[in-house]
Formats: C-alpha cells, structure tokens, sequence
C-alpha cells in the first residue's frame, strides 16, 4: 500500500518524510518530530530477512506516542498484529465466535492439553502472509514437524495449535478492509489450498501473473467483490478495529458448515487490492489518502 499512497500524497503536494525501518536508528529524547505518523511496518518482515525491523518499530511508536504524537495503527493496534493469542483473547472479550486456540512453547505439554481435535492448523505467533502455517493430521505430524524443521520456532519461539474449519471451496473466506474504523469494502477470497492470502497485487497479481511473494503457492488465490457481506458481520468487523486500537486494517472470516461465521485473523495496515475498489466504483488507496490528509489537517489543528 505504501506506494500507492505515497504517490497519492505527493500528487497532491502533501509533505512527508519516509522512515525506512529495515535500516534506521532514533534517539528517544528527540521524537516527536511531527504531530501525526503513519505505521505501515509489517509483522511478516521476518521471511524477508528485515527481522530487525519489528522491534524496531514497535520502540519507535512507544517513544513518539509517550512524546504525545498521535501515531495511526500505532504500538496497541501493531501488538495485537504481532500476537495471534491476544487477537484470539480480543475476539473472546468481544463474545465474537472463533476458533479454539493454544499457544505453546513445548510440543508435549501443548499436546497434552490441545482439544481441539485433528486435523488441527500450526500457526505462527507472530504471523504474516501465511508464513510457517501448517494443516497437521495428527500429534506425531506436529512432533516430526518441529524435529525436522526447527526454524519453524522463530522469530519469538511461540507457536498455536488452532482449531481447523473446513469451508467451501469455491466460497472461501471473507475478507472486510475497513478505513478510519468503517467498511470500505468486502471481498470473497478463494485460496485455492494456499495460506498466503494477502490481496496486495505483488503477493497475488490480477490475472495469475507472477508472483512477487517470499511465500509461494501452488496455484494463483482469487479475490472477488462482496457486495453482500451481512450486517453482523460489519458490525463485528467494527468493534474488533475499535477495541484493538486499529485505523486501518482486514479482517477475516470463514463461514462453518454450521452457519456461523468464524472471525479468525486481524491485519493492520493490510494491503488493499485497486480491482476490488474499482469494482465498487472507487480507488481504495485515494480513499486512504482522502483519510491521512483529514488526520493531518486534525493533528495541525490540535
């Protein structure tokens, strides 16, 4: 998204400065620089070798937020992004159904407790773009998994046993991108068995062209306008950006054999996909330019 924007930006003569995270140093005593900041740092900035870059970030947004800046997705929205279990707490707090979850640092004593039934999903703690996600048959798969790919453990040595739902294939999962705490639109998401499921064009081109993504899959993911996204689900969708301090974010949703819809992952500073706002008669990154240069207009004010 940050391209996008940031051409939004300066076609309309905004001024900005860009801090690039992967490589940077700040001196607690010296931020705030500037009354308003933009978090775009990613929680999957680990499979592309910038691990430095998240904690980096996460300081850097502590600092400026005590220095009395106002930070957009800032240290609270980015802490829920980093950590499934407190998105899994979150949507618990929320009463919003979602799957049973055990997050773990010991394979046996995880085991012991899982009753969450087989076939159950290995997840990262600090997740992003499908990385180190597994769909596992049974416990022994989850032992012989770790023996052989230890890797598996890092960036923060914290992994999940989730409670697996099958969905349609040909419906997928429901993905909401909400602005500003409102629905800017819905889309169906049709993975074709893949885990990486994020809509930016460079991940998952329009057409099936080739992919840009440090996390591969077998066949091209399909993203389609969803015009009829419930209600309940909006308003749902509403109060998780609410409580978790997001701006800007996606959340996703699948739909069980049951009828429920089951909210299982929140994205802050999701990538937006340009097809999908077109389809619904708009540009999805002018929207978010629309939307900083109100919180700058705002922060000026103050």
């Amino acid at each position: 998204m940050a391209e996008a924007v940031v051409g939004g930006l300066e076609r309309r003569g905004v001024r900005y400065a860009a801090l690039d995270l992967k490589q940077a140093a700040f001196d607690p005593d010296a931020v705030p620089e500037a009354a308003l900041y933009f978090n775009q740092a990613s929680p999957s900035a680990y499979v592309r070798g910038n691990t430095r870059a998240v904690p980096l970030a996460l300081s850097l947004m502590r600092s400026l937020e005590l220095g009395g800046a106002r930070v957009l997705n800032g240290s609270r929205a980015f802490l829920l992004e980093l950590s499934k279990s407190a998105q899994a707490a979150l949507l618990q707090t929320l009463d919003i159904p979602h799957p049973r979850t055990l997050t773990f640092n010991d394979p046996e004593v995880a085991l012991a407790r899982w009753t969450g039934g087989w076939p159950a999903l290995l997840k990262p703690e600090q997740g992003g773009s499908g990385a180190r996600m597994f769909l596992l048959q049974s416990p022994d798969e989850l032992r012989r998994l770790l023996r052989d790919q230890p890797s598996l453990w890092l960036p923060d040595n914290l992994l999940l046993l989730q409670e697996y739902f099958p969905v349609d294939a040909t419906q997928g999962i429901v993905r909401m991108e909400f602005l500003g705490g409102k629905l800017l639109y819905a889309m169906r998401v049709v993975s074709n068995g893949a885990f990486n499921l994020c809509p930016s064009e460079a991940c998952n081109p329009e057409g099936g062209g080739e992919s840009q993504c440090v996390i591969p899959t077998a066949k091209p993911v399909e993203f389609y306008p969803y015009r009829e996204v419930p209600a309940v689900a909006v308003e749902r969708g509403e109060r998780i950006m609410a409580c978790g301090g997001l701006d800007v974010g996606g959340i996703e949703y699948l739909e069980a054999a049951d009828g429920r819809q089951i909210f299982y992952d929140v994205n802050a500073n999701s990538n937006l996909r340009a097809p999908i706002g077109q389809a619904f008669g708009f540009d999805p990154f002018e929207r978010v330019v629309d939307y900083l240069t109100q919180q700058i207009e705002r922060a000026a004010a103050a």
